[in-house]
């Protein structure tokens, strides 16, 4: 973190916090979509998240990260009507999420032609924290413990708890595309044998065809890509 980061982005809204990174955690939620617009979106929100949300304009962000826009967007002012028009329902619930930052909100949407990268089928559900100055920090994917800020390219690789199936990935990364530097790595694994999770950051963009190369891993059930945000 940096002097910028703690002043904060060039956003609409009056709180870094509760707008631009409230943005940013809606984009996280609309990269995980992959390109599928979204058409049913649920957001609980915790803390001051939601003691504050209509007054700091949180709710707004984050639908109109949800449906790809950015923190500097003017659509922010207009994000209902502009939902509406497209079809998007949309509703906020305050709640309290145990043990949470006190910015935390929990992302669920479902896209036009429901959701083929998570495990699950029909819903998508992102939870994080906006941690001030515009940071985030990303906790779970669909039920996964992850652990990102978005600040860097992540590859998240759900995949069945089978030895050798990280050792393949990484294998790749390193033997195929030997300019890929891994800046983070963690591994969830809920239950022994089931589905766990690789979160993966790196510096850069992936090259070219690497994605789909870890896609064909044995046991690897998808791979998705978070771009930078």
């Amino acid at each position: 973190m940096n002097v910028f980061d703690i002043i904060g982005p060039i956003m609409i809204g009056p709180s870094s916090s509760h707008t631009a990174g409230a943005v940013r955690l809606g984009r996280v939620a609309n990269k995980v979509l992959n390109q599928e617009a979204p058409k049913e979106v649920m957001v609980e929100l915790s803390g001051s998240f939601a003691k504050t949300y209509r007054g700091h304009g949180t709710d707004r962000a984050l639908l109109a990260g949800i449906m790809g826009y950015h923190s500097y967007s003017e659509e922010i002012r207009d994000i209902f009507s502009i939902a509406d028009k497209a079809g998007i329902t949309y509703r906020f619930v305050p709640t309290q999420i145990p043990g949470s930052h006190p910015n935390t909100a929990r992302i669920h949407v479902k896209g036009v032609n429901g959701t083929p990268v998570v495990v699950q089928g029909a819903s998508r559900a992102v939870e994080g924290s906006s941690i001030g100055g515009g940071n985030i920090r990303v906790d779970s994917i669909n039920g996964m413990a992850v652990d990102f800020n978005g600040e860097h390219n992540t590859i998240l690789v759900p995949h069945y708890d089978r030895p050798g199936v990280i050792a393949e990935v990484t294998n790749i990364m390193w033997q195929k595309y030997k300019d890929v530097n891994i800046g983070n790595f963690k591994l969830s694994r809920p239950v022994k044998g089931g589905i766990a999770m690789m979160t993966i950051e790196i510096d850069g963009m992936p090259p070219e065809g690497m994605i789909e190369d870890i896609r064909t891993v044995k046991n690897v059930t998808n791979v998705f890509l978070i771009r930078s945000i």
